[in-house]
């Protein structure tokens, strides 16, 4: 809830000043994407930023190589499954109203 409200108060704030929003990361989960809907609008257009998992996991230990983080292989893979599961579900669902469009 906090976020969602954080993301109106911005976007309210330039509506005057914008042809449109590109909001990075939300939402990661089906109840968010309806919160959104219903407190916000209906996106016109969703983008899905579709890569491997290997992709994924070998951007992700480069990162950590030049950071301090503590997270392993293990914990990437983890990482990256729970990601699916949480998104498949968004994504299926903008799929089905044709607003989504994925990117290779």
């Amino acid at each position: 809830g906090i976020v969602l409200e954080l993301l109106k108060e911005a976007m309210v704030s330039k509506l005057g000043d914008t042809k449109g929003f590109l909001i990075d990361g939300y939402p990661r989960e089906l109840k968010e994407a309806e919160e959104f809907e219903s407190k916000i609008g209906e996106p016109k257009l969703v983008f899905c930023l579709d890569c491997s998992t290997e992709t994924m996991s070998s951007r992700l230990l480069i990162r950590i190589q030049s950071s301090q983080h503590s997270d392993n292989a293990e914990t990437i893979k983890e990482g990256i499954e729970s990601y699916y599961q949480a998104s498949k579900p968004v994504t299926e669902y903008y799929e089905r109203k044709t607003q989504l469009c994925k990117v290779n």
